[in-house]
């Protein structure tokens, strides 16, 4: 590990840099708040983002951000306080979460798709005090889990049309065919429910906070992991600052020309869509929002309107919009003037890649990255201007420490030998909140293991080659299967269960969840049982996570030591394939 002689330790992947990039480079040392607050003011007049046939310009969206800030503070919140907030793409999800970093408090994503059960779980995990969620998630969901959130004191409602530039008859008529989601808000006593709509009308009079970039939280996002309940990943201003400065840099983007936007289908409550949400306000960029990624028609119909200068997505979604008959509308200018798609959280195959440059007029502008939630999120890329190497994931960004090593003996690998990638840099998180076993499993002597396995080449360009073996990758989301085995396993009719994942035949990188079932005795494998099972995994898993395929076993097969061996089972999918 001390060989300084290592292709490692000499960052043999500087050469392949654009010219443009440093290997070491000068971050701001404002907070985020500040940082982002002086960005909206420097150009009022540009649009700040788009939202369904609505335009916010930057003087706009900061007022709404001021008015929050201040409503947070006035109702107690202070610095570190945790504000979750459960949205789909939206403005009011860039309102609140700018308004918290503004007034220091750490901003917590929390997927709408999450059931009762794993939102109570992050609420009370991350000691959340405010809560803001759509009217049907409040309806539906919450208030059915409010009991058991003592920490939380503060519900903001809203409902996603709020912001829309639709017409009040699309809306109305939106909601009456559910394409809209909708629910009635109730009060809950002890708590306080308010409409975001009402906290705009909030007097602006927030205070500065003081913020240690290197030591106070900015986010407290979850991710999963190989064993247990998500954990909440700590990142610094330090973290994100560095983070983004690192990638705007590699591609030449530390501040937006007049008119150029950027799209991303990401959630923002992922920390890849909200990443680019922020490096984009950073750089006084206009960004589009997407509420609903499967609506490939508007996707399409925005980049017709509103040219992109960049798309970052899944795999899976490019290819989808690929796909669309309606692509076979856009002009030849909009393509030009789409510079980059950057593809990331599941891998992208080569063929796939190669296709989908040909028929978008794309040769060369697909960039791959990797990264993950703990590196906030990126931690290496294929150059932008340079060669990009179709298959890879690129190299690491500057200031930042890669080694590949011997899962077992944690000695460096030989170039062009798989090895577990572990890392360092100002963009690597501290830890996990509150979890110092997982922080001892992860980070050790400094450096993160990231749990993947990938191969460098002699540039310093990395492939990746495996992942963490219960780790699925559904769309682009991360389904830990030893968590759903977990919550599986608690059903009474339930001995022992496997989950494994397939190839998706529809969406090249993604894969079905599916469960493998060996029921406890006495119980029959019939269609009564496996609907009942269903119905108990939709109340207890997220979307994603819930198997698609069912199957069971007498008995699943066992190693030595009583563990169930999954690589039989991954075996035999392997030869009926």
């Amino acid at each position: 590990m001390q060989n300084q002689k290592s292709p490692y330790d000499s960052k043999i992947w500087l050469k392949s840099y654009d010219e443009h990039v440093k290997p070491n480079l000068e971050y701001p040392k404002e907070s985020l708040g500040k940082l982002f607050d002086n960005a909206m003011a420097k150009f009022p007049e540009r649009p700040a983002c788009f939202f369904m046939e609505r335009e916010i310009p930057f003087k706009e969206l900061r007022d709404y951000i001021h008015r929050f800030a201040t409503f947070l503070q006035k109702n107690g919140l202070k610095k570190g306080d945790r504000v979750a907030i459960n949205l789909p793409n939206c403005p009011q999800y860039l309102v609140a979460h700018f308004a918290t970093l503004l007034v220091g408090g750490v901003a917590s994503g929390c997927s709408p798709l999450l059931s009762p059960t794993e939102i109570t779980y992050q609420i009370n995990d991350s000691e959340a005090k405010f809560f803001v969620t759509l009217d049907a998630v409040y309806a539906k969901v919450l208030i059915k889990v409010l009991a058991k959130t003592p920490n939380l004191k503060c519900i903001i409602t809203t409902n996603v049309s709020d912001y829309m530039g639709l017409s009040k008859v699309k809306v109305i008529l939106g909601k009456l065919i559910g394409k809209i989601p909708k629910g009635k808000v109730t009060p809950y006593e002890g708590k306080m429910v308010i409409d975001f709509l009402d906290v705009m009308k909030t007097s602006i009079d927030f205070q500065e906070v003081g913020i240690d970039i290197n030591k106070d939280l900015s986010l407290l996002q979850y991710t999963g992991g190989t064993t247990g309940l998500p954990k909440g990943t700590e990142l610094t201003h330090a973290n994100i600052i560095s983070n983004m400065v690192q990638a705007l840099t590699w591609l030449d983007a530390l501040e937006a020309k007049e008119g150029e936007f950027n799209l991303s289908a990401f959630p923002l409550f992922h920390l890849a869509g909200l990443f680019m949400g922020m490096a984009t306000l950073y750089a006084s960029g206009g960004q589009i929002l997407i509420a609903n990624p499967r609506d490939t028609d508007h996707i399409i119909k925005e980049m017709m309107d509103k040219n992109p200068r960049l798309m970052v997505n899944v795999p899976t979604l490019f290819l989808s919009i690929k796909n669309n008959p309606k692509i076979k509308d856009v002009s030849k200018s909009t393509f030009d003037n789409l510079e980059v798609y950057i593809s990331g959280a599941a891998p992208f195959p080569a063929e796939a890649i190669h296709d989908f440059e040909d028929s978008m007029f794309a040769k060369n502008k697909l960039l791959e990255l990797y990264g993950m939630t703990e590196t906030s999120p990126v931690l290496t890329m294929n150059p932008y201007y340079g060669k990009k190497k179709v298959g890879t994931v690129g190299i690491p960004m500057p200031d930042t420490e890669i080694r590949l090593v011997d899962v077992e003996t944690g000695e460096q690998v030989e170039l062009g030998k798989p090895g577990e990638i572990i890392c360092k840099g100002p963009q690597v998180t501290r830890g996990y909140y509150n979890k110092p076993e997982a922080n001892e499993k992860t980070i050790i002597d400094g450096w993160l293991h990231t749990g993947d396995v990938g191969v460098m080449d002699e540039d310093g360009f990395i492939t990746i080659v495996d992942r963490t073996k219960d780790m699925l990758i559904v769309s682009g989301f991360k389904v830990y299967s030893v968590h759903v085995e977990d919550v599986l396993t608690k059903h009474p009719d339930i001995e022992l269960v496997a989950i494994i994942g397939l190839k998706d035949p529809d969406r090249p990188g993604s894969e079905i969840v599916k469960a493998v079932v060996q029921l406890k005795e006495g119980i029959e494998p019939n269609e009564s049982v496996k609907e009942t099972l269903k119905k108990y995994a939709s109340e207890h898993l997220s979307k994603y996570e819930n198997p698609r395929v069912w199957a069971f076993r007498e008995e699943l097969p066992l190693t030595l030591v009583g563990k169930i061996l999954k690589r039989a089972l991954r075996e035999e999918e392997i030869k009926n394939d």
